[in-house]
């Protein structure tokens, strides 16, 4: 779910439980993310984010989400829903430099990600021990990041990069490596990423639409929510 900023979900991947941040591998957050297999996300300005977070049935089948950092909105965003709804394990996507990484861990994230990397991001996030999914496209991006411990790695724009193909390709030659394939993924197709074996979980933005979004309505959402925790 991306709102205000852009809000996200994890399902698919592995179960972060309260402490994560002490009790989680800094480089691996797949360990903690597992149990989950989407990432919904949609993005959108304005308030509309908080609304969310306050109507908690539209959150109650969803162990986590990721709220992207795509609008100036978003830190706060992140900082309500953690206050909000406590049990609900928020994370910050589109993580792009060290002064972003301080800022949501001070308003509550509690897991990080990123469409790609930089050495500068990654001694950011461990400094701040803040467990994260760092982005690779390329087997030499991927061969680096575990090189650094990371063998969770975001996969973006999976549709136009390559997509399953691609996946099942990689999966050889980098048997180390799973990944959380964003971009492009859509209900119907979510269950196909689901069923490769380096696929951990998976990003989308059907959950939230935009038009149900912008009109408020927490019930088609939430209904959407529901069914995407049973992938």
């Amino acid at each position: 779910m991306h709102v205000a900023g852009s809000l996200g979900l994890v399902v698919g991947c592995h179960r972060l439980g309260h402490g994560a941040r002490r009790e989680t591998p800094i480089r691996d957050i797949g360990r903690p993310v597992r149990g989950k297999h989407l990432l919904p996300g949609t993005q959108r300005r304005g308030q509309l984010t908080l609304h969310i977070g306050q109507d908690q049935p539209a959150l109650r089948d969803l162990r986590a989400i990721e709220v992207t950092l795509r609008t100036p909105a978003a830190v706060e965003a992140i900082a309500a829903i953690c206050r909000q709804v406590p049990d609900l394990l928020v994370g910050a996507g589109s993580l792009r430099n060290a002064t972003q990484v301080n800022e949501v861990v001070d308003a509550g994230a509690r897991f990080g990600v990123s469409p790609g990397h930089s050495d500068a991001l990654l001694d950011a996030v461990a400094e701040a021990r803040l467990p994260f999914i760092p982005g690779a496209v390329t087997p030499s991006e991927s061969i680096g990041l575990l090189d650094r411990g990371y063998a969770l790695q975001k996969f973006f724009p999976a549709g136009v990069a390559g997509g399953i193909p691609y996946l099942k390709a990689i999966s050889g030659p980098l048997p180390e490596v799973r990944f959380m394939p964003t971009g492009g993924i859509s209900a119907e197709s979510a269950p196909d990423y689901l069923s490769l074996a380096n696929v951990s979980c998976i990003g989308g933005s059907w959950v939230v639409p935009g038009d149900a979004l912008h009109c408020r309505d927490f019930e088609a959402i939430a209904k959407l929510a529901k069914a995407a925790a049973t992938l």
